[in-house]
């Protein structure tokens, strides 16, 4: 049980602040030269970053992109016939992003050309609009169409990551739900409590986050509506209530419960409250999560003496061992494609994230920080999220999801933790 115990306390100590800073910490060598050129502009626009500055700082942040600094252009072309190639190719960029934007009473409309250098010819072109207080949702919606149209994966720039803050004062702490952008803008938070939260899940319609809230003095489980912030506590059994996940019908959650003398799985009906237990063991079992199909899914067990990947491919299946390269593997998450799935690795007495190919079994440790935990997948599987520590202080780090770091978000004080990365608003 003292490990499942660590899990539920790795809240940290520190104090925290909503504001999260981006830190780029490493890109692949790999990584394609992009031009964003500074968008034109006609009216009066609102003021703050501007939105082709945002495009090149996502671009940048997924590590494989490598923008060209504006100061280094020869020329700042707006349109299609405006680029000339050859500048560009001296500049050695493959390719070039350019755009007019313009303002229309209370709406700002883009109109943006991304252009391959080499074969000189246009990739994409697109018309796009928000209010004049959403130009940066509109500017990640622009790298998510260039983000697709170079490499055929869609983006995940207009996603949200939820995560937990603590900040301690005179003997006092106060835990904040936050979502933020997912370079860490624009965060807001979502529930304050001076008890701990814990285990933020995001609904399938990312709508909606459940989590675990100890505000009655013992871990209950919770939904969560974001647009209206209307909260409603769906498991408060005797015992543990903890690490929820959702199914892909948004119609269930796998929970841990202990209601029974013994930490289990069990899948919860949302609507009726319904339980049906998934796992029947003397061991600990939990932090279930549905395996790509939606039939099976990945949970921890120490049932073989420490913790352990498990994987059931059915409800009912008899569950098979997934890892085996240290004494301790927790926290599984799985790829939406079924190749791999995703833990918290012990080795040498340090924590890391690693990764297991289900078809070769082959396990690659992707971190080389050594205080890592809470994995979380992007939706577009090319990046993933997790908590560490750096110089002492408590961080959310993204790596590749071949590992490879590519940038930090550490709270401007304190400590952040808990990253769950939403998925594409259906």
């Amino acid at each position: 049980m003292a490990w499942l115990l660590m899990i539920a306390v790795m809240i940290g100590s520190s104090p925290a602040s909503a504001e999260l800073l981006i830190r780029i910490t490493e890109g692949a060598d790999s990584a394609i030269p992009v031009a964003v050129v500074p968008f034109s502009e006609s009216g009066d626009m609102p003021s703050g970053d501007k939105i082709s500055s945002i495009v090149r700082d996502d671009l940048t942040m997924t590590g494989e992109f490598r923008p060209l600094s504006a100061e280094k252009m020869l020329s700042l072309p707006s349109k299609g016939d405006e680029v000339y190639f050859r500048d560009w190719r001296l500049l050695g960029q493959r390719y070039v992003l350019v755009g007019q934007l313009t303002r229309k009473g209370d709406r700002v409309e883009a109109r943006y050309e991304l252009f391959d250098v080499n074969r000189e010819e246009r990739v994409m072109g697109a018309t796009a609009s928000s209010s004049v207080n959403s130009t940066r949702s509109l500017a990640h919606h622009i790298s998510d169409r260039v983000y697709e149209a170079i490499t055929g994966v869609p983006g995940a720039f207009s996603t949200k990551l939820a995560y937990i803050t603590l900040e301690r004062s005179g003997g006092e702490s106060m835990y904040r739900l936050q979502v933020s952008d997912v370079d860490g803008k624009r965060a807001r938070v979502r529930l304050e409590s001076d008890e701990p939260i814990l285990s933020p899940a995001w609904s399938p319609d990312a709508r909606k986050l459940a989590y675990v809230s100890f505000e009655t003095g013992k871990p209950a489980i919770y939904i969560h509506e974001l647009a209206t912030g209307d909260r409603t506590r769906i498991a408060d059994y005797p015992g543990l209530n903890s690490a929820p996940a959702w199914s892909d019908d948004g119609r269930s959650l796998l929970v841990t419960l202990s209601k029974d003398g013994n930490a289990e799985i069990y899948k919860l009906d949302i609507e009726s409250g319904s339980l049906k237990r998934l796992t029947n063991h003397w061991s600990i079992d939990t932090e279930a999560t549905w395996d790509h199909t939606g039939d099976g899914f990945f949970f921890t067990s120490d049932r073989s003496g420490g913790p352990q990947v498990y994987h059931k491919s059915s409800e009912d299946a008899s569950p098979r061992r997934i890892t085996f390269g240290s004494r301790y593997n927790a926290r599984p998450r799985p790829d939406n494609d079924g190749k791999y799935v995703y833990y918290v690795h012990q080795r040498d007495g340090s924590f890391h994230i690693a990764r297991t190919d289900l078809r070769t079994e082959e396990e690659t440790v992707l971190t080389r920080t050594g205080s890592d935990e809470s994995p979380s997948l992007a939706p577009n599987g090319r990046m993933l999220i997790y908590a560490t520590k750096q110089s002492g202080n408590s961080v959310l780090t993204v790596i590749a999801a071949d590992g490879g770091a590519a940038y930090s978000l550490p709270a401007s004080q304190g400590d952040v933790r808990e990253p769950a990365w939403s998925p594409i608003a259906r």
